[in-house]
Formats: structure tokens, C-alpha cells, sequence
């Protein structure tokens, strides 16, 4: 015999209130089993489980209509799930992004116009922040008289915001959002391209050939990188013969651009390095390089890739010049 519970004993084995399980009753969610003679709301174990369930969806933000039609089998409690699981993931994003906008204003003198801009910033779609950075992009490269290879190069620097990105993620888009829109930065930044790549030199740099010859230049840095902070002594034949090699193609790289090889010359701009010296000061004056150098930490950021570290390729370059003194 199925057995029928009163709606007293139902509400203590369910949780929910007798005028919470006398709604959705009248709403026509889980309506009772039966009534007694005298109009009293009764319900079998189905009944109860079923308002558990509904208790469940309620808890975790479904609405009415969505529980109802999965009851009705209309839809399925999979689908349900999967609807309501993206509901949540757009509530946490958009509450990491409002902490983010809190903290930025909590560290700066925020304008209530900028409150705005940044709540605009971080709620952007990944199409809208595309556009952006593209526009910032055709900006800076507008009338750049190289390769068009280099400036497809350029607009591939772009932050890329993770699902689920952390708050300095976040800030630092907030950031990038700012300066790409700011036309001192922007402006500056295309002076610096146009000024490198300006000359009869800069548009060999920038060439699919010499891109080739510069990212095998930086893969024997990398190495040298990693002998050195593996502890590979200065004064081992190891590090001597990596140093070597970077003298070598350093002097490879002077010889595409200048016709001129002269290896001696590279060996001693490596063992005369000095990180205080002129290259170190042109590099803390240079406005544009300073600019590019903030824009690429901030897009490493949200990236979660390796920023620009001058002390680490300081400490790289005298681990070479001791090598091959």
C-alpha cells in the first residue's frame, strides 16, 4: 500500500515550509497525491521526492517554468543542469570582474566616470576586446612601411582573458583596456615603430628572413638561460661553449644586416657587457620602449606567460661575459 504523508510530515522530511509545498502545489509543480475527507493535502514518497528535487533546483537558482517543464519530461534534468551551470558561470565571472573594479577603485582616486569605463571594460565580450586591441593595432602600424608578416606579428600581441580569470588578470586588462584607448600612449607607440622601423635597416629587421634569424637568436638565449639558472658555473666548459655560440650568431645577425662578420666584435660586446652602461641608460630614457615594454608585461599577465625580466637577462648576459673571459 503506498503509503500518504500529511503536509506537516512532508515539510519536516523535505525542508521546505508548509506554505513553501502549498505553493507550488497551486502553482501545478508537484500537486498532491490525494486529500482526505475533510480537504487535506496528502503525498506518497514520489511526491516527496520529487519536492526535494524542486527544494534542490530552487537552491542552485532554477527558475519555475524550467523546473515544470523538467517534471513534465519536457526537458531533461541534464539540460536543466547545463543551462543553469552557465547561469552560474556568468554570475561568478561578472563577480570576479566587480571585485576587480572594486579594488582598483580602493587603490586609486577613481573618478565616478571611470567607474563606469572599467565596469564596461571588464564586462566586455572576447569580440569586443578583440576589436579593441585590433583598432590599437591599425593605429600604431597606420602607414609602417614593412613586411606585412611583421605587422600581423604585432596584432598577435594581444591578451587572450581566461574563463575564469583571476583578479590580477582582470586588473590588468582593465589596464591595457585604458592605455590602448589613451592617445598620448598610442601615439607615442607608433612614433617609436616608425622611428625603428623607419629605415632602410629597420625594414630589414623586419623581414620574414631576419624574424627567422632573431627567434634563433632568442631560442640560444633561452638556453643560456636555462644552463644559468640551473647553477652551470661561469667558469665550465659548458657554459663557455654556449657563450661561444651566442657570440657566433650575434655576430651572424650584425653580418645580415651590415654585410660585416666580425665575431671578435660580438665576443667583446658580450664580455664588456655593463648593465649600467649606455645601452642600459638608452633603454631607461627610451619613452617608447618603456611603453612597449608595459604594454607586453600587461598582456603577460592576462596571459599567464613570462613577463620581460632586465634584471634576469642582466644577470644572463655577465654569467656569458664570465664565461668567456
Amino acid at each position: 500500500m503506498n503509503e500518504l504523508y500529511s503536509i506537516g510530515d512532508v515539510a519536516r522530511r523535505t525542508g521546505l515550509s508548509v506554505s513553501a509545498i502549498r505553493f507550488y502545489a497551486d502553482e501545478g509543480v508537484v500537486t498532491p497525491t490525494g486529500l482526505t475527507d475533510g480537504g487535506f493535502r496528502r503525498y506518497d514518497v514520489q511526491a516527496i521526492a520529487r519536492l526535494e528535487l524542486v527544494r534542490t533546483l530552487r537552491e542552485l537558482g532554477a527558475g519555475l517554468d524550467d523546473i515544470r517543464r523538467m517534471l513534465a519530461a519536457e526537458t531533461t534534468l541534464h539540460d536543466l543542469a547545463v543551462t543553469h551551470l552557465r547561469l552560474a558561470e556568468d554570475q561568478l565571472r561578472q563577480s570576479r570582474a566587480r571585485c576587480a573594479v572594486l579594488r582598483t577603485i580602493v587603490r586609486q582616486h577613481t573618478t565616478t566616470e571611470q567607474v563606469s569605463l572599467m565596469h564596461k571594460l571588464v564586462s566586455m565580450s572576447d569580440d569586443d576586446r578583440d576589436r579593441l586591441i585590433d583598432q590599437f593595432w591599425d593605429f600604431v602600424t597606420d602607414g609602417l612601411d614593412v613586411h606585412p608578416t611583421y605587422v600581423e606579428r604585432l596584432h598577435r600581441q594581444r591578451p587572450h582573458l581566461p574563463e575564469e580569470p583571476s583578479t590580477e588578470q582582470l586588473e590588468a586588462w582593465i589596464e591595457i583596456a585604458e592605455i590602448v584607448q589613451d592617445e598620448e600612449f598610442r601615439t607615442a607607440l607608433r612614433d617609436f615603430y616608425h622611428r625603428v622601423f623607419g629605415t632602410a635597416q629597420g625594414k630589414l629587421l623586419a623581414s620574414p628572413e631576419m624574424m627567422a634569424r632573431i627567434e634563433r637568436h632568442r631560442q640560444l638565449r633561452l638556453e643560456a638561460q636555462a644552463s644559468q639558472q640551473a647553477g652551470v658555473p661561469a667558469d665550465s666548459p659548458q657554459a663557455r661553449d654556449i657563450a661561444e655560440r651566442v657570440a657566433a650568431d650575434s655576430a651572424e645577425l650584425v653580418a645580415a644586416m651590415t654585410g660585416k662578420y666580425d665575431v671578435d666584435a660580438a665576443r667583446r660586446g658580450i664580455v664588456e657587457f655593463d648593465r649600467s652602461g649606455p645601452a642600459a641608460e638608452w633603454m631607461a630614457t627610451a619613452t617608447g620602449l618603456q611603453l612597449l615594454v608595459r604594454y607586453v608585461s600587461l598582456v603577460a599577465t592576462v596571459n599567464g606567460t613570462p613577463k620581460p625580466d632586465f634584471e634576469r637577462a642582466a644577470a644572463i648576459r655577465e654569467w656569458m661575459a664570465a664565461a668567456l673571459r
